[in-house]
């Protein structure tokens, strides 16, 4: 913490710092009056943080939030039915999706749990700014190390290893929903089906959803691309088009189906129009981001 009150985010670099941009768009989203997203999380996270955001340049746009939603309606929608599932967030970043969930109240209930993978110095930020639950286990570590895996019980209700706090938690043999929202794409090809090839071995009666940029556009962002003066993307490696990722059903054992989400309602006649005609228009398919949700079985 500075001499501001704030805390520094000096730690959170490469990759990880997209979070702070996603979290920058959200935040800026949700302040508005006409706002697509409600989301006060985000905003005290923004105004906790000490760091330069005006190197992201400009930020008044609506795809950080729209993404988000829809991880909320499948996420919702997945607890309605499994109550007492465990949310597996993986890379979650600064990403804020628990609380909007447990706002909800009795559309999903407060009997979920949650458990949030990330690198050291996100999870140190996210201890730091964002209240405690005791439904709430973070785990400091790559997601491509699969041990996150243990501490998430089995749809058989086996239990590979006890929390932090030596209490085994059952949460998951009730259902796991797994995201990885925006993380695939900044992944090796190989490591990307890696782990969707080993969720999909491990939680079956599960799900997990991701998202990618358009297959289009994979020779720009594979290289990374200048997003303001003084920020750059980092490189995305791994692209899938969305008949690719239909074909995940015929190529992963234990993917049972494949879901070609839809974009959630954006503010704006002409935005809607656009993306109702991409998300029907095959021919369109290149160009449009990806939200795919998978079934495992």
């Amino acid at each position: 913490m500075n001499h501001t009150g704030k805390h520094t985010a000096t730690d959170v670099t490469g990759v990880s710092e997209t979070a702070l941009l996603t979290l920058l768009v959200r935040a800026t989203e949700a302040r508005r009056p006409d706002s697509l997203i409600d989301d006060p999380m985000a905003i005290h996270l923004v105004d906790s943080i000490d760091f330069d955001f005006a190197k992201f340049g400009y930020v008044r746009r609506q795809d950080m939030s729209l993404r988000a939603l829809a991880f909320d309606k499948q996420t919702r929608r997945y607890l309605r039915d499994h109550p007492k599932a465990t949310v597996v967030a993986l890379a979650e970043g600064l990403q804020t999706s628990f609380y909007r969930l447990d706002a909800q109240g009795p559309d999903v209930g407060h009997d979920f749990r949650w458990l949030t993978v990330d690198l050291p110095p996100m999870i140190e930020l996210r201890r730091k700014l964002l209240p405690a639950s005791d439904r709430v286990q973070m785990l400091a570590q790559s997601a491509l190390d699969f041990s996150w895996m243990d501490r998430v019980p089995t749809n058989d209700g086996d239990v590979n290893q006890a929390g932090d706090d030596g209490d085994v938690d059952q949460a998951g043999a009730d259902g796991v929903f797994i995201t990885a929202e925006g993380l695939l794409m900044y992944l090796q090809p190989e490591e990307s089906m890696a782990l969707i090839t080993e969720c999909a071995a491990r939680f079956p009666g599960g799900r997990m959803m991701f998202d990618l940029p358009p297959s289009a556009f994979a020779p720009l962002v594979r290289r990374g691309f200048r997003a303001s003066l003084r920020y750059r993307v980092p490189p995305m490696p791994f692209t899938l088009s969305p008949a690719e990722a239909a074909n995940l059903v015929n190529t992963v054992p234990g993917v049972r189906a494949v879901h070609d989400v839809p974009a959630e309602h954006a503010r704006g006649r002409i935005l809607n129009a656009l993306l109702w005609t991409a998300q029907r228009v095959p021919l369109l398919d290149p160009v449009r981001p990806m939200f795919t949700l998978l079934e495992f079985g």
